[in-house]
Formats: structure tokens, C-alpha cells, sequence
């Protein structure tokens, strides 16, 4: 078993869920089938490789470090000659996360390196929103993803964790696959990628739990004033 963590920010991200052509929703973080079409694409898969089923056997776990606010987008697309409809599209702005992919070295190693040298674009969500600059990625050999984002340090943004300073321990949301914290509540999301192909998508659903870890703040700065008045 290995584990790259890789951070995940952008001005604007969009990971897409039910939705209908006249409004696309995004999810509040990432989804499996947004990561595995992000690898595939780095590693020079066609949208109907059939190796992209392989993909959805990495375990996967997503660490909310920064939670992006929504921002509506619409745009006006003639759909009929002489018929213009007003379509909207959602983003998070500003969110960083960091996702976890857990497999056997050999495979690891080889989606490293393609995230490090990629065959095709790599895209947050949707192709407008392409990462901030190169990926960081960080590799945890016999750690499966949920204890090695445990270990991994807050990524949030410095002017974010600049705004939670009075803070020593951050609560930050983490989702995996359910068999990774087989003791906690489950729900479903259809994220497993049946197809990536443009003209027929198909996913299906898969089981996920939620759990709570605390990180450190860097830049916790304890309060030291003496309120001579808080016992009363």
C-alpha cells in the first residue's frame, strides 16, 4: 500500500452532480469521478479507454482544508436559430482541498509521475478551471489515506489560516470510501465512472463516510492579555 496526497487549488473549481443543461450545480469538493478523469487524462487515456475502469479502484479520500463559497455564473447560448435560453453554472471560490488515492507502489508510482508530467491538461471539475500552478504532491509509503491525511499538515491558504488564528486545533471535514472508516455512517454519491465518453457519460453509485480531524494551525497566535473581568 501507498499514498500520494495531492492539494487541489484554483480561484474557481466545479465538480458537477445531478444536474440539467439549464443549471449545473457543483458539489462542495471533489469527486471520485473528477479525480480518476483528472488522472486519466495525465496519464494520455482517450475519454472511452476501458483502463479508465481500473481507476476506480484506488481508494479515495477527500480533506476539506479550505471550503470554497459558491458563485453563480449564467450565460445566454442560442440553442435554436433566433432563440437565445440563459444557462447557469455553478464554482467554488477559493477552496483548497487535498485528495488521497491509496494503491499498490507500482501503480502509485506511475500516476505520480503522470500527474508530474502530463499527457493531456489537467482540470479542476471542469477544463476552465485549471490548477493554480503545479500540483503538489506528497508521498506516504505504508500509510493507507486516511492516516496519512491525519498526518499531512493544514494546506489551507496563509490568508485563511491567517483568519483563524485565534485558533490552535481546526476541525476539517474529511470523505472516503466507506470501507476506509467501515465504523461510521454511510450515504451514497454516484461518482463511479462507468463511461467519461463526451456523448454518453454513465456513472453509478458507491458508498462514503464522513469523519472530523483536528490539525494544527500554524498561525495560532494564543492570546496572552489578561481580562481581569472573564471570572464574573
Amino acid at each position: 500500500m501507498k499514498t500520494l496526497t495531492i492539494r487541489l487549488t484554483a480561484p474557481l473549481q466545479s465538480y458537477g452532480n445531478e444536474a440539467t443543461f439549464e443549471r449545473r450545480t457543483s458539489g462542495d469538493y471533489p469527486s471520485k469521478s473528477a479525480i480518476v478523469g483528472m488522472i486519466a487524462a495525465a496519464l494520455g487515456y482517450s475519454r472511452d479507454d476501458k483502463r479508465i475502469q481500473e481507476l476506480n479502484k484506488l481508494q479515495f479520500v477527500v480533506r476539506i482544508d479550505q471550503p470554497g463559497k459558491i458563485l453563480t455564473d449564467f450565460q445566454t447560448v442560442e440553442w435554436k436559430t433566433g432563440t437565445r435560453k440563459i444557462t447557469y453554472r455553478e464554482y467554488l471560490q477559493d477552496a483548497v482541498f487535498v485528495v488521497a488515492i491509496g494503491g499498490g507502489p507500482d501503480d502509485i508510482d506511475c500516476i505520480k509521475y503522470a500527474l508530474k508530467h502530463p499527457r493531456y491538461a489537467l482540470f479542476l471539475g471542469r477544463r476552465a478551471n485549471s490548477p493554480a500552478g503545479v500540483l503538489q504532491i506528497t508521498e506516504f509509503p505504508d500509510k493507507d489515506p486516511v492516516t496519512a491525511l491525519k498526518a499531512l499538515p493544514w494546506q489551507a491558504s496563509n490568508w485563511y489560516q491567517r483568519r483563524h488564528s485565534a485558533d490552535e486545533l481546526i476541525k476539517i471535514q474529511v470523505v472516503a470510501d466507506a470501507n476506509l472508516l467501515s465504523t461510521n455512517r454511510t450515504s451514497l454519491v454516484k461518482d463511479h465512472v462507468l463511461s467519461l465518453d463526451s456523448k454518453a457519460r454513465q456513472y453509478k453509485s458507491r458508498p462514503i463516510a464522513t469523519t472530523q480531524v483536528e490539525l494544527r494551525n500554524p498561525l495560532f497566535k494564543q492570546n496572552t492579555q489578561h481580562d481581569a473581568l472573564s471570572p464574573l
